[in-house]
């Protein structure tokens, strides 16, 4: 005990403590708080330039694409198979990148941990029988209302 401690009752140290420990409480939820904006903040700015990013490179796709199919007609080959040629390697390239997709969504697996703990929770829910509730002749004594007759509304 500190010496601002000694004239104080036990029940004023508990009390003490509480609103102490409630402070303690809400300072540390409203740390949280200021901690889950900034990374919001951050998640948003992040994305939006993500978004901005995405929308220039679709911009620049056909721009590249007219690019390419006159730099292979400038080779010496038609127009129209320069085309065709800058086509088909998109259908390639969305191929591998379908495939690559294909491979890695198969690596998904359920959340094995979770399913585990929440049968087990449900298995130990499923042995709690309910404590039995005493029967009222229809009046909810908690409030005094009877159930069994329609609220009066009010409206303010």
């Amino acid at each position: 005990m500190s010496a601002a401690d000694d004239g104080r009752s036990l029940g004023q140290l508990v009390a003490s403590a509480t609103t102490e420990l409630s402070a303690l409480v809400h300072d540390e939820i409203a740390l949280a708080k200021a901690e889950i904006r900034q990374d919001v903040k951050r998640g948003a700015i992040g994305s939006g330039a993500l978004i901005v990013a995405a929308v220039l490179v679709l911009f620049s796709l056909p721009v590249l694409s007219f690019a390419a199919a006159y730099g292979i007609h400038n080779l010496g080959l038609g127009l129209a198979w320069s085309f065709l040629i800058v086509g088909g390697a998109f259908i390639v390239l969305a191929a591998l990148l379908g495939l690559a997709a294909k491979v890695v969504l198969k690596r998904i697996e359920p959340p094995r941990k979770t399913i585990a703990s929440a049968k087990e929770s449900a298995a130990v829910l499923s042995s709690v029988k309910p404590h039995p509730r005493a029967v009222t002749d229809g009046a909810d004594a908690r409030r005094g209302v009877d159930m069994d007759k329609p609220a009066a509304v009010t409206r303010s």
